[in-house]
């Protein structure tokens, strides 16, 4: 039984009786209604009069033939799953986007693109264009992601700056380099002298930009920048990165840390160490996105705005998709802001 007949027994509009109702063909009917080409101003009043009197109810498969459009939008995460499922960051990057998508009735796609097998499969599945366009997130120096989606020319934005090919994809970055200057300098203003960093991994973006921030705030100060030592961003590497600092330098009295994620962990080491936070050394995370709150003290931080972050690269990934030709790629940079609580 075809399409039309089941809908018109099931005593639903079909598309021939909107190409009836409007007096034009069924394909003029198809294209007016999915947004095809070739439509006079006549016709495509007829045919959403038509839609409207009956009550007809689009097919979204035959809309995707028409417009080659299959409304979803994919989120590429090139990180391990258990990180994607327990950062707060990528939770507040989804709300963000799922927050944009439901407005436009845009279905995601969540694509974990670790090293290997899993980021050839996801390179592929964005080449044969089963998504609109990528939104990718929390992106390293080797995976080369923006140069790969500018070559097929698929619209992407990116949530933070590439490492290459950034001037040919949007991205939406917050002023990492300004937010660890800022914490580092409020270190200095309390007096500190020995101020070390647990930097993020060092083939990120976001935490090369943390070092340089926390670098420029020391040498203005005049103060030694050899204390330092890097994690990726969790708990754990916080806490092992603490440890291997304070027997390197124990004599710090300051810490800027690259993420409240680790800051969380290098709490907990120093109250091993018997180092009174903030008396013996001051501590400054960077994130807000509800670990500092819960940490003992609670952490003096520098919030990024994820969740409008995130929002505001998913518009803008929209706009490139709506209009391919837009012209040149939007880069976004948020500025940070200090929070300031308990452990500084």
């Amino acid at each position: 039984m075809s399409s039309s007949r089941s809908a018109a027994s099931a005593g639903q509009p079909t598309l021939d009786e909107v190409a009836r109702v409007a007096g034009v063909s069924r394909a003029t009917a198809s294209r007016a209604i999915n947004g095809g080409q070739r439509v006079s101003a006549r016709a495509q009043s007829a045919v959403e009069t038509a839609v409207r009197t009956l009550g007809y109810v689009p097919n979204p498969a035959a809309r995707s033939l028409v417009t080659r459009r299959t409304d979803s939008i994919a989120v590429v995460v090139p990180e391990p799953d258990d990180r994607v499922f327990s950062d707060p960051f990528f939770a507040g990057t989804l709300r963000g986007v799922t927050r944009v998508l439901g407005e436009r009735d845009i279905q995601l796609v969540l694509l974990l693109a670790r090293p290997g097998a899993s980021s050839t499969r996801t390179l592929r599945y964005l080449t044969n264009r089963h998504v609109d366009g990528a939104l990718v997130v929390s992106h390293h120096r080797d995976d080369r992601l923006a140069e790969h989606l500018a070559d097929i020319g698929l619209p992407c934005v990116f949530g933070g700056r590439p490492w290459t090919g950034g001037d040919r994809v949007a991205y939406v970055d917050v002023d990492n380099v300004a937010g660890e200057c800022e914490a580092t300098e409020l270190l200095v203003a309390r007096g500190c002298t020995r101020i070390g960093t647990i930097a993020g991994p060092s083939d990120m973006t976001a935490a090369e930009d943390r070092v340089v921030g926390w670098r420029q705030a020391m040498a203005a100060a005049g103060l030694a920048a050899d204390a330092i030592e890097h994690g990726d961003f969790t708990e754990a590497s916080g806490e092992a990165a603490t440890r291997l600092l304070m027997q390197r330098h124990p004599d710090l009295d300051g810490l800027v840390v690259a993420s409240d994620l680790m800051a969380a962990g290098a709490l907990k080491v120093l109250a091993e160490l018997g180092r009174r936070v903030p008396d013996d050394i001051a501590v400054v995370g960077f994130d807000d996105l509800g670990v500092a709150e819960r940490t003992t003290p609670a952490l003096t931080t520098v919030r990024q705005p994820v969740d409008e972050m995130a929002e505001r690269a998913t518009r803008l990934l929209l706009e490139c998709v709506d209009d391919p030709a837009s012209g040149r790629p939007m880069r976004l940079i948020i500025p940070p802001t200090l929070v300031r609580r308990a452990s500084a």
